[in-house]
């Protein structure tokens, strides 16, 4: 008997970005345009993932989930598709979200920081 697992990222990942960019108009296609032509360890990446990351409940999510089966691009377009009021709200977060990682990254020097990454990669 052969198992098909679909490869499901348990956070939301920087390739899942531009799947985002049809939900919204203006500033919201901007922001998404943005941070798809970033690396994935750019500020404004992180702190997309990381809005994204709140905004889905990506660390409530497990492997076994009806979320993890549908993949982080589907979970994240119904979490935008059923989100009210203006696009000013996501923009919001997504400052609040950057200020978090500047905080987070404030005391790393570039070798501490490039460390960090290489090891995460491992």
């Amino acid at each position: 008997m052969r198992y098909f697992y679909q490869k499901t990222e348990l956070l939301f990942p920087h390739k899942s970005v531009v799947s985002l960019e049809d939900m919204r108009d203006g500033k919201w296609q901007e922001l998404v345009r943005k941070v798809a032509s970033l690396p994935e360890i750019h500020k404004d990446s992180l702190a997309f993932s990381l809005m994204m990351i709140r905004l889905c409940g990506c660390l409530r999510c497990n492997p076994g989930s009806y979320r993890a089966s549908l993949g982080c691009s589907e979970c994240a377009r119904r979490v935008i598709r059923i989100m009210k009021g203006p696009d000013s709200i996501l923009l919001q977060r997504f400052r609040k979200a950057r200020i978090d990682i500047e905080k987070y990254t404030e005391g790393l020097d570039e070798e501490k920081a490039a460390s960090l990454i290489s090891s995460e990669e491992a």
